[in-house]
């Protein structure tokens, strides 16, 4: 083989390998107690894990994915661009929590999200409410309609 043919070889394997190395934001999110203990009844899976880039335009802004069952997640191939990430894991009846990291063209990152759970004690109530009915309030249920004329 010619000399031209062997510095070719890994040029073309770097090139096959270079796709499979896109940028990746990965790890587990963990729900716990109060004492940071994990919450053995739970279920991990359907935690939302959101993956905003604070410095891309708006069409590439945002990416989200959802936990599986050992609460893991992984941001889909060629999701994201390169730039400062805020992630988000959020769970009803737990609070939110967020972490940044910087993500380059081929980097790969790991984090782990402890989400703690609210206690009943520590939940704002509505003032005026007559009953616990009253004061649960899910955002995606309500339904606010314009005033009939």
């Amino acid at each position: 083989m010619s000399r031209k043919s062997h510095s070719a070889i890994p040029a073309m394997v770097l090139a096959a390998l270079l796709p499979a190395c896109s940028a990746k934001i990965y790890g587990t999110v963990q729900l716990v107690d109060s004492n940071l203990r994990p919450i053995a009844k739970e279920s991990q899976q359907g935690t939302v894990v959101n993956l905003m880039n604070t410095t891309a335009t708006l069409e590439r802004a945002s990416h989200a994915v959802t936990t599986d069952q050992e609460g893991k997640f992984e941001s889909a191939k060629d999701a994201l661009q390169p730039g400062t990430y805020r992630v988000e894991a959020s769970r009803i009846g737990f609070e939110t929590e967020t972490q940044t990291v910087e993500i380059g063209s081929y980097t790969r990152k790991e984090i782990e999200l402890k989400l703690k759970k609210i206690e009943e004690a520590r939940r704002k109530t509505i003032k005026g409410a007559l009953s616990d009915e009253d004061k649960i309030v899910n955002p995606g249920e309500v339904n606010i309609q314009p005033p009939l004329m």
